[in-house]
């Protein structure tokens, strides 16, 4: 068992004949995952690495009626069209790669996703991935070992790093969730901490956050809500960012004294996350938590052929 996606899960990715959809449908395709079709509108007949291509998703799902789960690789303005097809169509899991959309698109994307529930990753995300099993996203999946902790991020690079360190010292990760830098995102730490507190083979997270929003600190609440008994750990970047200054994420902006640092270490501190002080020691915490604990977090298992 996984969170959003396993071994099983059919996929499509809307924009697949451009070059990003091309070259990660061969990615995709690479990293074991059951991508059955793409969608281009005028494109329909044609195929990308074997994948055939259809003009819309209500026509990919008549051929492959399994499929609930799109990934959107078009320019931000074709954004908010592409969705809600995806979303009408019968798509329940949307991981949207695209960045920068607009602000007033996304509020509509998201709003439109919970009348029908669905559920929204992104936009401006690296996406999901289930180490061994399946990947709905961009991320290269060879630093990416299979085993038992999960990691929700913001950060796209800050996620690779952290998954490739895991890696490295014999520590696999459960599931990696982008959850997306752009202001408006369809799924925050908290709501994805919790499908990982009910994950059987998640025995441990990793939040990685950053400065603006209030993300880390709704999932502090959540972890309290929940009464989490599995350990959990953070770094959140921006320490030194100045107010008012937008810091790479359209999310990333300080402003009234709101979405700090230092409020967001608070609160995760007070619900008993241990909050480490630069990213590379997240390792570092998880080594000394698993030394207390007589090695209770799992280590690195073999990928599935």
């Amino acid at each position: 068992m996984s969170i959003l996606i396993d071994q099983d899960t059919s996929m499509l990715i809307i924009g697949i004949t451009g070059k990003q959809g091309r070259i990660h449908a061969k990615r995709t395709l690479e990293a074991g995952s059951k991508l059955l079709a793409g969608v281009a509108p005028g494109k329909g007949g044609q195929e990308v690495e074997g994948v055939p291509v259809f003009n819309t998703v209500a026509e990919a799902r008549e051929q492959f009626p399994e499929i609930e789960s799109a990934m959107i690789l078009v320019p931000n303005k074709f954004v908010k069209g592409a969705a809600m097809d995806a979303l009408h169509d019968g798509i329940k899991l949307l991981v949207i790669i695209t960045e920068f959309v607009p602000t007033l698109d996304a509020l509509a994307i998201v709003n439109e996703a919970k009348r029908l529930g669905a559920r929204v990753v992104g936009p401006n995300t690296i996406g999901v991935i289930s180490p061994g099993k399946s990947k709905l996203g961009i991320m290269p999946d060879y630093i990416y070992g299979k085993g038992h902790i999960g990691i929700i991020s913001r950060s796209g690079t800050l996620t690779h790093e952290t998954a490739s360190n895991l890696t490295f010292k014999g520590y696999g990760l459960s599931t990696c969730v982008g959850i997306g830098g752009d202001s408006i995102i369809g799924s925050n730490h908290a709501d994805i901490i919790e499908l990982m507190a009910n994950d059987p083979e998640t025995d441990a997270v990793v939040i990685i956050g950053e400065i603006g929003g209030t993300s880390e600190e709704m999932a502090a609440a959540k972890i309290k809500e929940l009464g989490m008994k599995k350990p959990v750990f953070a770094y959140i970047a921006g320490r030194y960012a100045p107010e008012n200054k937008r810091m790479g994420h359209a999310g990333a902006i300080v402003s009234g004294g709101m979405g700090t640092v230092k409020s967001k270490i608070a609160a995760l501190e007070d619900a008993g996350v241990t909050v480490c002080p630069t990213l590379g020691t997240i390792v570092d915490c998880i080594a000394e938590y698993n030394e207390k604990t007589n090695g209770r977090l799992k280590s690195l298992e073999p990928q599935i052929d």
